[in-house]
Order: structure tokens, then C-alpha cells, then sequence
């Protein structure tokens, strides 16, 4: 066994393959970017080695400088993670020139199914169902429009050489294929230094899901058992899931047993996934290999009780696989979130900035469920715009469906972070999605369920009642405060009864509420003034906590808390509202006082996100129509297009291509 290796890769990947490392006692060594000085993976690591500026392209996708840091520090295999290295042929070879080992398959196996292209080529000599498409070289937006049209809308157009949504448009007319085609070779270039890209028919309604593969170097090759991954927002995945909602054993092993055929035909050697496109009627198409560990994995792990970073390790040092398939069983269900910096109420547009607050649930594995967060930052750290904008990933596991989504909600609304927009409150919302929990999914659920972007949630029934409820408990704990240190009381203040009137932003819910030993008991009052039973609200909550955990009525509950002038902002199952607690007579008074509207920000073009600024597309005096290109920003490797909200003559342009920009800097005027 090695004893010491080195990752290729920064941020939660890095930091999940370090504690694996641990476990086995093998030492590590981080590589990092200036811009990764202080990273949590630069902490955790034996040693660490700087290879360059913050730039990919100039540090992490240097295969030299990935090389030396091996030889300085006496690393005997190098683990590439995924993203950056992991799928490039090249870099496997030139570990092997330097007596090297590379944690990861054979550099055939990913020069056959890395490239998205030669890995259909392979699939259908192996007699594995592909999805009909055009494999060759597409000379230009013409060519690529030709294309299209031959095969049938929509299509999709694809990076050759990588993956996780970079590279990737979906066309449904020939105007598409000319902006999506461009759009698609540009941002392949910038993440993977290989602009081909490749057609291919867009299945309708579709579901994605993958099977994972473990094979070793004595040809012994596995499946353990399919991840749903169809949760999935411009191409890339939101949330997974294993098993899948949809597959019963005979697919689930029909699926197995050809990605299993597939591995075998080009000689797979360690953990790799097998793509496909699954119609609702469980037919399915190949789609492509990943020749690498999946951002996904975790969800694997849990309902298989395999650590698939363990096995990469041993299959690189020569070991054969301990597992046979007869093995392989899966228990439960497991959910994995993936925690962006990006802003759900600005279309999702990404967010950079420092973690002001970073505070993870805890993670447990006990009373039948497991809580685990995957992670590469700590609190203090910076969100870069040169790297993915992953956070975390949060990853829950229970006995079944429904309890594993209880769980992943729970944990989510206990996720405190500040300091920069993330999307935490989309998560949350999907969670209690009735759709989702009924496990009707297609990659398409997000379009279709929400095609006017994500928006506040307002609190409503049951929720709105809950987070009165805590609302009213954190303000009768803060008076508690107050009086024992004016010094009106010793101990504990004991209260009477009290009516209250909870706003959740205008919105009043009446109550009464009073201290029942070390719960607090909550009454609603109806419509017309009568009582309801009371609802007991346990928690050890103090002044400054960020999260309200405790139980109502014995139902475990988390809501983030936020201090707000005279109120609090709480945060509860994808509902973010402020909330402010009055007496009666303060209630009368705030009902008079006026509302207060927002400014109109004018007929501007502010900068969505801290970007780059990649095209202009109008100029001065240009009548433009609502849904036209105006401008392109490219941030986090991906290249937003801004679009004109309504008709309009364009006045003034403020930024030029190559210009960098903070959020909300002026791009253009309207007149």
C-alpha cells in the first residue's frame, strides 16, 4: 500500500479524499493556487505545494507543475479527484513516465471513454443502446444547423471533453443551434481546453440516471447499483438520489449487467460511471462514461456501505477487488444537496465573497439515519470566481424515501451560511415539492415547475404557523434576557399568559404564549378569537444562536435565525420571511404605519453577478426587443447571456468586452 499520495484537486473533493487517506494511514500532500493559500484542503493535508497563479489553466490544469510537486514531496500516486485532470489521457502517461501511479483507470480506458464522442463509438460496437446523434466533426454554426435539422428538435449540443453541465445547450430551433452552438465550443475551451463539441437527439421528458462501476486490474468489474441524478438545472445536477424512484430489479440489473459489458470492453479499472437516458416508461440509452469519481458518489456509499475512494486506492496499488457482486446489496435510500454560491432570486446568477458564517449541520449516523456534509470551505474563507462555485454537499441517508428527504429538509434549514447568496432556500423548497416527494422526476422537473425562475416562498398554513410559533418563542426568550439583566429577577422570569401579534412581514398571526417549566407553549387564536390547543416548543435557544433547533410537539425542528431592527428574519422549509412580535397596543400602532415600496432602478442594465464581460452584442441607438442578446458575462466557467427585459432603444453602453465587473455595475442605459 502507498504511503503517501497526492491529490490533484482542490476544495470538497480534495478534503473527502484526505479523510479517506487518513482512515487508511497513508500521509497526503495538497497542491494549491494562490488564490487557495488558506484552504481548508491546504489545512488538512500533510504538506501542500504552491503551483501557480489562481487560474486553472495557469495551476490545477498544469500537468508539469502536478508532476514536480510529486517528485519534491516523495508522493507515491496521485489521486485526481474529478474535474481538472481527471480525464485527460495525457496526464495517467506522464505519471508513468515519472514512476508514478494514478489513482484512477488506465489511460485506454479514458482515451475510449473520457471523450464523449469515442465513448458512444465504443458503446455501440458493444451492442449498448446510444442515443442517435451526429459523432463527427462539426465545422461551424452552419454545418452544426444542418445537423440538427437532419436528426429532429430539439437537440443537444455537447462538450466532447467534459462534463458537469460546462459545454452543454439544449435547441429547440435553428436560432438556437447558431447561439448555443458558440456558446457551447467557448465555455468547452475555457473549462477543458477542447472547444469540439458533439450533437445528439434530446430525449423528451427524459431521466437521467447512472449506474456506478468498480473494476480492478485483474479484470474482475462490478456494478453498485444506479444513482437518479434527473434534479438538474441548465444541465447540471441539483440533487441525487440512490436507488432511483423509477427502476425496478429487472432494470436496475439489466442497466448493471450493460454498464458492467461496457467497463469490461475497454478494460475499466477502477471507479468509473455509466451515463444513461431513461424514458418514464424505463427504456434507456447510453450517454456517456465518466472515467473518474463522481461529484455524486456519496449517495452510493451510504446505501452501499462502500467507501469508493478506499477501493480506487487499493485497486491502484494492485489489490483485487474484495467484492463480488453477489455482494452488492443496497440498503435504504440516500439524498445528496449540492450547495451553490449563486443567487436562486436573481435566476440562479453566481456569488462570490467571503463565508462570513459558515455553520454546517451536524453530522450524525445514529437512530436510523446518517447526516454527512461534504465540504471544502470553513467559515472566514473566500468563494472565488476562478473555481466551481460548490460549497458543500449535503448528504442524508434513512430507511427509506420519504425519511431520507425529512432528514436532508431538517438538515438544510439548519445550514446557516452568510456573507455571500447561496442556494440554500431553493433546496429547501424542493424538499416539500409535492412532486418531488412523489418521485415523478424528469431533467426537465426544474424548467417545468418553476419557469418563471424561483421566487420568495411566502409562509403559508402549517409552516406560517411554525415559524409564528418560534418567532413568538425567540422574542419571549430575548425578553426573559432582558429582564434578568436589568435585574428585575434573580432567576428564570416566570410569565403569565400573553397575547401576541406575530407579523410575518405584514401577513398577522394571533397568540398566546407562556413559559411551561423549560418549554414554551404556543395557542393560536381562530377567527373569531377562541383558542386552539396548545403546542409545546422545546429548545435550549439562546440570544445569538444562528439556528432555533429544538421540537414542536415532539417533531424535530431547525429555523435559521437573523437579527432584524425590532424583529428577526427566520428561515424555515424554503420560507425566508421577517418576522416581528407586538403586544396588542404595538400591534394597533404598526397596522397605521404606511408601506414602504421599492425604488425602481430604472431602464438600466446592472451586472448580475462579478463577471467578465465577454461581448457586447447592441450598440448606441439600437432599437432592441424584448428576449435579444444584450450582453455576454462569463463567471465561475460559465457564460451567462443577458437578455433585454422589454422593448427598448439602447442610450448608453458603460462596459466594454474584457472589462471585469462587480455586481450591479452598470452595463447599459435605455432611453
Amino acid at each position: 500500500m502507498f504511503k503517501r499520495i497526492l491529490i490533484a484537486n482542490r476544495g470538497e473533493i480534495a478534503c473527502r479524499i484526505i479523510k479517506t487517506a487518513r482512515r487508511m494511514r497513508i500521509e497526503t500532500v495538497a497542491v494549491y493556487s494562490e488564490a487557495d493559500r488558506d484552504a481548508l484542503h491546504v489545512e488538512m493535508a500533510d504538506e501542500a505545494v504552491p503551483i501557480g497563479p489562481p487560474p486553472a489553466a495557469e495551476s490545477y490544469l498544469l500537468i508539469d507543475k502536478i508532476v514536480d510537486a510529486c517528485r519534491k514531496t516523495g508522493a507515491e500516486a496521485v489521486h485526481p479527484g474529478y474535474g481538472f485532470l481527471s480525464e485527460r489521457e495525457a496526464f495517467p502517461r506522464a505519471l508513468k513516465d515519472a514512476g508514478i501511479v494514478f489513482i484512477g483507470p488506465n489511460p485506454d480506458a479514458i482515451a475510449a471513454m473520457g471523450d464523449k464522442i469515442e465513448s458512444k463509438k465504443a458503446a455501440a460496437k458493444a451492442d449498448v443502446s446510444t442515443v442517435p446523434g451526429f459523432l463527427g466533426v462539426i465545422e461551424d454554426g452552419r454545418h452544426a444547423v444542418k445537423i440538427a435539422d437532419a436528426i429532429g428538435y430539439p437537440v443537444m449540443i455537447k462538450a466532447s471533453a467534459g462534463g458537469g453541465g460546462k459545454g452543454m445547450r439544449i435547441a429547440y430551433s435553428t436560432k438556437e443551434v447558431e447561439e448555443g452552438f458558440g456558446l457551447a465550443k467557448a465555455e468547452a475551451k475555457a473549462s477543458f481546453g477542447d472547444d469540439r463539441v458533439f450533437i445528439e437527439k434530446f430525449i423528451v421528458d427524459p431521466r437521467h440516471i447512472e449506474i456506478q462501476v468498480l473494476g480492478d486490474k485483474h479484470g474482475n468489474v462490478i456494478y453498485l447499483g444506479e444513482r437518479e441524478c434527473s434534479i438538474q438545472r441548465r444541465n447540471q445536477k441539483v440533487i441525487e438520489e440512490a436507488p432511483s424512484p423509477l427502476l425496478d430489479e429487472t432494470t436496475r440489473r439489466r442497466m448493471g449487467e450493460q454498464a458492467v459489458a461496457l467497463a469490461k470492453a475497454v478494460n475499466y479499472d477502477s471507479a468509473g460511471t455509466v451515463e444513461f437516458v431513461a424514458g418514464q416508461d424505463k427504456s434507456f440509452y447510453f450517454l456517456e462514461m465518466n472515467t473518474r469519481l463522481q461529484v455524486e458518489h456519496p449517495v452510493t456509499e451510504l446505501v452501499t456501505g462502500i467507501d469508493l475512494v478506499e477501493q480506487m486506492i487499493r485497486v491502484a496499488a494492485g489489490e483485487k477487488l474484495s467484492i463480488a457482486q453477489k455482494d452488492v446489496t443496497l440498503t435504504g435510500w440516500a439524498m445528496e444537496s449540492r450547495l451553490y454560491a449563486e443567487d436562486p432570486f436573481r435566476n440562479f446568477l453566481p456569488s462570490i465573497g467571503r463565508l462570513v458564517k459558515y455553520r454546517p449541520p451536524a453530522e450524525q449516523s445514529k437512530d436510523d439515519i446518517t447526516v454527512r456534509n461534504d465540504t471544502g470551505v470553513q467559515e472566514g474563507g473566500e468563494i472565488s470566481i476562478h473555481y466551481d462555485p460548490m460549497i458543500a454537499k449535503l448528504i442524508t441517508h434513512a430507511p427509506s424515501r420519504a425519511a431520507a428527504i425529512e432528514a436532508q429538509s431538517t438538515a438544510l434549514d439548519a445550514f446557516y451560511v452568510d456573507g455571500i447568496r447561496h442556494n440554500i432556500p431553493f433546496l429547501s423548497a424542493l424538499m416539500h415539492h409535492p412532486r418531488w416527494r412523489a418521485g415523478a422526476l424528469s431533467t426537465g422537473f426544474i424548467a417545468e415547475e418553476f419557469p418563471k425562475g424561483f421566487s420568495v416562498r411566502p409562509p403559508e398554513g402549517e409552516v406560517a404557523r411554525r415559524i409564528a410559533a418560534v418567532g413568538a418563542a425567540i422574542d419571549h426568550v430575548l425578553g426573559e434576557r432582558k429582564r434578568q439583566v436589568s435585574g428585575q429577577m434573580g432567576g428564570r422570569v416566570v410569565q403569565r399568559e400573553r397575547r401576541r401579534a406575530v407579523w410575518l412581514d405584514r401577513e398577522e398571526i394571533l397568540l398566546e404564549i407562556a413559559r411551561e417549566g423549560e418549554a414554551i407553549a404556543v395557542r393560536f387564536l381562530d377567527a373569531g378569537g377562541a383558542l386552539g390547543t396548545p403546542h409545546l416548543l422545546q429548545s435550549t435557544w439562546k440570544p445569538g444562536d444562528p439556528v432555533w433547533q429544538g421540537t414542536i410537539d415532539g417533531h424535530i425542528t431547525a429555523v435559521q435565525v437573523r437579527p432584524i431592527l425590532n424583529g428577526v428574519r427566520l428561515f424555515h422549509q424554503g420560507v425566508e420571511v421577517a418576522v416581528y412580535v407586538f403586544t396588542e397596543t404595538e400591534a394597533a400602532s404598526a397596522r397605521l404605519m404606511p408601506v414602504t415600496v421599492a425604488t425602481d432602478t430604472g431602464k438600466k442594465l446592472l451586472c448580475p453577478m462579478p463577471g467578465l464581460v465577454v461581448s457586447i452584442a447592441v450598440s448606441e441607438g439600437q432599437e432592441v426587443k424584448a428576449g435579444e442578446t444584450l450582453a455576454v458575462v462569463e463567471a465561475m466557467k460559465m457564460q451567462n447571456v443577458l437578455r433585454a427585459e422589454r422593448d427598448g432603444i439602447v442610450k448608453k453602453i458603460h462596459a466594454s468586452p474584457g472589462a471585469t465587473l462587480a455586481v450591479d455595475a452598470l452595463i447599459l442605459e435605455f432611453t
